[in-house]
């Protein structure tokens, strides 16, 4: 079995290759972090990881007011290759969508795509912040490879393009107005293969997506429950149903 990760060491992303025995400067926000919110000095341990070179255990072997120095120590688990599951979502308020994307980080999601709908109600999306969330939530549930996030893609172009863009790949399409409540059985029809969720802005998607969604032979609706859920709370409600069921949880 891999080894597992240790929940007590501080984890921290670098964007910089990690080698036995090299060093890097910590810059100024990485050093405000680790030495003046953490509160660690010289000799603390903390692993640290850059999505290419597995995760590393390291060791702060200098300090200053404004700065830091850290070593790396030794490779603790090798890299491992991005989930499979990929997010395909209409882009929230920013608040709402901050806890969207730190919740599909923790729940598995290997890509991020901004899908402008019908009723999506944000024009303007932040892909750095997106970034951010990303990597922070990357830090914080144990993950070795970073999510990418994709360019915004309007509606109809993600349909149009599908079939040969992500061959085989398969749309989970999260549908409100699907009369069949139970999602299980229906995930349970699916073989294990590489799949999309999508999930629609508040309001929905317009009955007109949906047909065009429902006709194509490439998605699956799935219904998500006798209740209708806020999109931050459908996102997480779809992954883990899906991970459950066909995913990485299921293993």
């Amino acid at each position: 079995m891999p080894p597992r990760q240790d929940y007590r060491l501080q984890r921290l992303f670098i964007r910089l290759p990690l080698r036995a025995g090299g060093r890097i400067d910590l810059t100024r926000e990485q050093a405000n972090y680790l030495l003046n919110v953490l509160r660690l000095d010289v000799g603390a341990e903390l692993l640290v990881f850059n999505g290419q070179d597995g995760e590393w255990r390291a060791r702060i072997v200098e300090t200053g007011r404004r700065q830091g120095v850290l070593e790396f120590v030794e490779q603790t688990r090798p890299q491992t290759q991005s989930a499979d599951l990929h997010y395909l979502f209409a882009p929230l308020k920013m608040a709402r969508l901050d806890y969207m994307v730190q919740k599909a980080v923790e729940m598995g999601c290997g890509m991020l795509r901004p899908v402008i709908t019908r009723h999506t109600q944000v024009s303007r999306i932040n892909l750095e912040r997106m970034e951010a969330n990303v990597i922070e939530a990357a830090e914080q549930c144990g993950i070795l490879a970073i999510p990418r996030i994709a360019e915004p893609v309007e509606f109809k172009a993600l349909v149009d393009t599908w079939p040969g863009a992500e061959a085989g790949r398969r749309i989970l399409f999260c549908d409100e107005g699907e009369e069949n409540s139970a999602p299980a059985p229906v995930l349970a029809r699916l073989a294990r293969g590489p799949v999309a969720v999508l999930v629609g802005p508040e309001g929905g998607f317009s009955e007109e997506e949906r047909l065009v969604l429902r006709s194509k032979s490439f998605v699956t609706p799935i219904p998500l429950g006798p209740r209708i859920l806020r999109a931050d709370t459908a996102a997480v409600a779809a992954m883990a149903l899906v991970q459950a069921a066909i995913g990485d949880w299921a293993e």
